[in-house]
């Protein structure tokens, strides 16, 4: 065989591999060419083909002559876009004169990575070395660092030196300046700017606005646009963007209608991104139809609308809206977005409804979501709060990235289900991984500390830990301190407490407190408590309602009596039990002595059939709790027919054997079902986990999770 047509494939491929080799430095655009590639490969991040052209200006002696200072800028700008901050920094030194363009250059890199400290430090270096005077650009800069960093005394300094200079007239400047007074707690110095102002401009009062939403002073953000309205000023878009996120943050109603009613006047409402500020300004207002009102009317609807008005049903606790919304938008073929899952995910998680969360999580994982933390975060509130603990952590121990929202999720989760040494051992883990904890992570910790009995590690936490992470303690932290000494029997404790606390306290603590006193039998303090607690919250259904069980209890029947006397005459309803299961994608909801689900009828044959196979497991109906203006067997009936003994007897017709059962009850789940129901757990030989008012309940062989306190 001849090697020839060999020889010749291998010169043909050499050939085609020499094309693809760079050309020669003499085919390189000239050296005043450049400046517009160096730009052009700064403003796409293209890092390799811009320290081409740096090799090639060294090769031929350009990068250091003082006459080629603007290709160094150029090399400058290209290393701060593409995160080379250090090299670019090392470039800068090495010029021989520093032009004011090149201290800009520098500096703007600084600030667009986030080091806005360094841009003050140039900004002094640069003043000190005298090489270059401040312009307009290096004073909006300087400002806008000033604002993010918060630090408001260089900001005035640096104001002085400007004016100094002369550049307080530039409108940019001055609104820069504007925007760092109002965000950093200059109020006074941004009014006074707004007065000076020769005449009425709009940017700004927009600046300022900016400002104060930025650092959520609401009520000077009001201020601003009363004097907008005062000086009638026509506002823009962006004015109008500004206004829906104030009237978001301050949840104002009147003040939505009214800045809703300007932007339909001037033509700014049927803009997509206006439509979805409204929406989520009046879900944020609580008024979920408007939001629905303003999404009806849209031209064209996109993911971002969708999202938009299912948040705003969640916020308003309108949870099968949302998903029914989500029902109607697969039909329309507009495809989720992480944001959409998080808002699917919660509002599953609010329901306790396990089977649709699963289906979400299928979703979830086929649309390629599951790396996002949000959706993270969303999976594992879900699994916690629909009752499967330990598919949360799966979901938690699955997530590549984790937030300090993951972390709380997750150790307020352990402490919901009762498992506070796993809730102490998830925050160990926190701090090891080294995130600062937060309120929230704090309420979590102090709600373990109470279900372990952890009087000390409790006091540890709220008294020194919290001080040294900057953690201010609010009512919801003293709340759990007050739960942690009632639980552990430490009433004079816990009552010496609240009486020095320096805090107002709300209803929820006195129930804790009240709640404490009935389960471990005090009942004498409870009524004190609960006399004190009615007349400070005259209109707290539970109050009366534990109240009325600690008579019970002691069979003080006329104290009872005196309580549902006094429920009526100051109209005070109590709130009806209602629980729901979820079935085969169907969720069932029941209230007590319930006579309207189509298999009614089998469902009480069922509850009849139960109760009289736990008789022998020891169950007696707790008729001692029960009304007493009834006779015995009555008394018995009603407390047969409870929602959550309904939810748990339709569960056990329409699941297979040995099966789980979810059922979640709004109020506290009352003592005789749950005692029925952990004998249930035992006959039946399932897992049953009751979610209530107060926390989850898992029955399994005779037991519950809670110990009998809850």
């Amino acid at each position: 065989m001849s090697v020839l047509p060999i020889l010749e494939r291998r010169v043909v491929k050499l050939n085609k591999l020499t094309s693809l080799l760079p050309k020669p430095i003499e085919a390189l655009p000239r050296v005043d060419h450049l400046c517009a590639h160096l730009k052009v490969c700064a403003k796409s991040s293209y890092l390799r083909t811009g320290e081409s052209i740096h090799a090639h200006l060294i090769i031929r002696n350009q990068s250091s002559r003082a006459e080629h200072a603007w290709q160094i800028t150029s090399l400058i700008n290209l290393y701060m876009k593409c995160g080379k901050t250090v090299r670019a920094h090392k470039l800068f030194d090495s010029m021989p004169e520093r032009s004011v363009v090149s201290w800009c250059s520098l500096m703007k890199g600084y600030q667009d990575s986030g080091f806005d400290f360094e841009v003050l430090k140039l900004f002094k270096s640069m003043v000190f070395s005298g090489e270059s005077q401040p312009n307009e650009f290096v004073a909006t800069i300087v400002f806008k660092s000033c604002s993010n960093s918060g630090r408001i005394e260089e900001g005035k300094q640096c104001h002085g030196c400007f004016l100094k200079h002369g550049l307080m007239s530039h409108e940019y400047v001055r609104n820069t300046l504007l925007y760092m007074y109002a965000s950093c707690s200059g109020t006074r110095e941004a009014i006074k700017i707004l007065d000076d102002l020769p005449c009425c401009d709009l940017l700004a009062f927009n600046s300022a606005l900016s400002g104060y939403l930025e650092r959520g002073a609401l009520e000077e953000g009001l201020d601003v646009l009363r004097r907008m309205a005062e000086e009638d000023l026509v506002w823009d878009e962006f004015t109008c963007m500004s206004s829906l996120k104030l009237c978001s943050s301050l949840r104002d109603l009147e003040l939505a209608r009214q800045i809703h009613s300007r932007m339909v006047r001037l033509g700014f409402d049927c803009h997509d991104d206006v439509s979805g500020a409204l929406i989520n300004m009046y879900g944020k207002c609580g008024n979920p139809l408007y939001a629905q009102r303003v999404y009806n009317g849209t031209k064209t609807l996109n993911i971002v609308l969708n999202t938009s008005i299912m948040d705003a049903y969640f916020q308003n606790k309108s949870y099968e809206e949302a998903l029914n919304l989500f029902a109607k938008m697969e039909t329309k073929e507009v495809p989720p977005n992480e944001f959409t899952f998080a808002v699917l995910l919660n509002s599953t998680a609010e329901l306790s409804l396990l089977r649709q969360g699963d289906l979400l999580h299928g979703l979830v994982v086929k649309s390629g979501f599951r790396n996002h933390v949000m959706v993270g975060n969303a999976l594992v509130n879900m699994y916690a709060k629909s009752g499967s603990i330990e598919d949360a952590w799966k979901a938690f121990s699955g997530m590549a990235f984790r937030d300090i929202v993951t972390w709380n999720t997750m150790i307020c989760g352990f402490s919901h289900h009762g498992l506070g040494m796993e809730a102490l051992e998830a925050f160990e883990e926190m701090m090891s991984a080294g995130e600062f904890p937060n309120r929230i992570t704090f309420i979590g910790v102090l709600q373990a500390c109470s279900h372990m009995g952890f009087v000390e590690q409790g006091h540890y936490y709220f008294n020194h830990l919290m001080k040294q992470f900057g953690v201010e303690p609010d009512l919801q932290h003293y709340t759990c301190v007050v739960g942690l000494l009632s639980k552990a029997g430490l009433f004079e404790d816990a009552e010496y407490f609240m009486r020095t606390a320096p805090i107002g306290w709300d209803v929820v603590a006195w129930r804790a407190l009240l709640n404490a006193c009935y389960v471990r039998r005090n009942y004498s303090l409870g009524k004190k408590v609960a006399e004190y607690a009615i007349e400070m919250h005259p209109n707290d259904s539970g109050i009366y309602i534990l109240l009325s069980n600690i008579h019970a209890k002691s069979k003080e029947w006329d104290g009872v009596a005196r309580v549902r006397s006094l429920m009526k005459e100051r109209r005070v309803k109590k709130e009806p039990g209602v629980s729901w299961i979820g079935i085969r994608n169907k969720t069932h909801v029941f209230l007590s002595e319930d006579n309207q689900h189509a298999e009614i009828v089998l469902i009480y044959e069922k509850v009849k059939e139960v109760l009289a196979k736990i008789r022998p497991l020891g169950y007696a109906p707790d008729v001692a709790g029960a009304y007493h203006d009834v006779d015995e067997e009555q008394r018995e009936n009603n407390l047969s027919y409870h929602s959550e003994k309904l939810a748990v007897a339709y569960g056990l017709m329409k699941t297979p054997d040995k099966s789980p059962l979810y059922v979640t009850k709004n109020v506290r789940i009352c003592d005789d079902c749950h005692s029925a129901i952990k004998l249930i757990s035992r006959l039946s030989d399932r897992l049953i986990v009751v979610r209530d008012s107060n926390r989850f309940h898992h029955f399994q062989d005779g037991h519950c999770s809670c110990c009998d306190y809850w």
